[in-house]
């Protein structure tokens, strides 16, 4: 008589505590999270504020990432441009505490839902991420020129980050 094999750890590279996508009917309606990870081992995420369903921000997750916010509550998303896990808000205090999550039909996109502690998600200060709006067909005026939808900042960057490297690249 053998021993049975231990279940997987999830470690990244590996399924692992995710379904196997075995056929389109158990990814589309069955009841196990089998989520179709990208060639670089990612899953896009949009993030919307639970009370107002704005868009707070989009991301993207690997299998860590899904895992430590399924786990704990709190979005983990994997920042492309530092190459590394991400637990939002462990810099500045502004945590999203997941309130529902949901996978869409093909199990290849995250949403969201969340209240942020300190009521904002953007490290430039702004509530959204998407604070500008970009004008199309009749309201476009000549070149290009962004619109702000937020006034004002709901926090100053500089106070909250100090001098942590800002994780835009160009």
């Amino acid at each position: 008589m053998t021993a049975s094999p231990s279940p997987p750890s999830p470690v990244p590279g590996n399924d692992a505590p995710f379904g196997r996508r075995v056929t389109v009917e158990q990814v589309e309606e069955g009841t196990e999270l089998a989520p179709k990870f990208d060639e670089q081992g990612l899953i896009p995420c949009v993030t919307t504020d639970m009370t107002s369903g704005e868009v707070l921000m989009v991301a993207t997750m690997n299998r860590e990432a899904l895992a430590r916010t399924i786990e704990t509550g709190e979005a983990h998303y994997w920042s492309r441009s530092r190459r590394t896990l991400w637990h939002k808000g462990a810099t500045s205090g502004l945590v999203q505490r997941v309130v529902e999550m949901r996978i869409d039909d093909d199990q290849d996109c995250v949403w969201l839902r969340v209240e942020v502690a300190g009521g904002a998600s953007c490290h430039v200060g702004y509530r959204s991420c998407f604070y500008r709006r970009v004008p199309v067909g009749r309201e476009r005026t000549q070149g290009t020129a962004l619109e702000f939808l937020e006034a004002e900042k709901a926090f100053d960057p500089k106070a909250v980050y100090g001098d942590a490297p800002n994780p835009t690249q160009l």
